[in-house]
């Protein structure tokens, strides 16, 4: 059976560098409620990654799915970044790396 994730790229925009303490809060809530829906798969930010603030990993039943999420995240919907999302095909050892 095919799995697949959905990796969502938080790109900067120009007002990133007005993000306060309390944006980055509502983005943080907005991962532990992802979390706790069983719904993301792995988060973190970029470090030397020009123009790029992070992304987030989706655990969806689809692409749609993946994509209200991201533009419910608060850097997004609040203006202060943009993204790009991709579907990922699982490769791992249960599937033989798609062999």
């Amino acid at each position: 059976m095919e799995k697949w994730l959905y990796v969502m790229t938080i790109k900067k925009g120009k007002t990133f560098n007005k993000v306060t303490k309390a944006v980055i809060t509502r983005h943080v809530e907005n991962l532990r409620k992802l979390d706790n829906e069983g719904k993301l798969e792995l988060c973190g930010p970029f470090k030397g990654y020009p123009g790029v603030a992070g992304m987030v990993i989706f655990k969806t039943a689809s692409y749609e799915e993946a994509e209200e999420l991201c533009k419910q995240e608060p850097l997004v919907s609040e203006g202060f970044a943009t993204y790009t999302l991709a579907s990922l095909q699982v490769a791992n050892k249960e599937n033989n790396y798609l062999l």
